[in-house]
């Protein structure tokens, strides 16, 4: 499966990204955007899975 991700940061102090990743992020995880790090607070399906592809928003917190 291929998780297409948008990370949006809590509190608008970095623009967040969309990456393609193999492995769906938990809350807790750990995530590197650039050379700053955040926690995955929460996940949530966009869409329902299409054969193999999710697609997934996810609010981070920075460490």
């Amino acid at each position: 499966m291929i998780y297409k991700v948008s990370y949006v940061v809590m509190g608008g102090k970095h623009p967040g990204a969309i990456k393609s990743q193999s492995e769906k992020p938990q809350p807790g995880d750990q995530v590197r955007l650039g050379k700053k790090s955040f926690t995955v607070v929460e996940v949530k399906e966009i869409l329902p899975p299409r054969e193999d592809f999710a697609f997934l928003h996810v609010t981070l917190q920075e460490n």
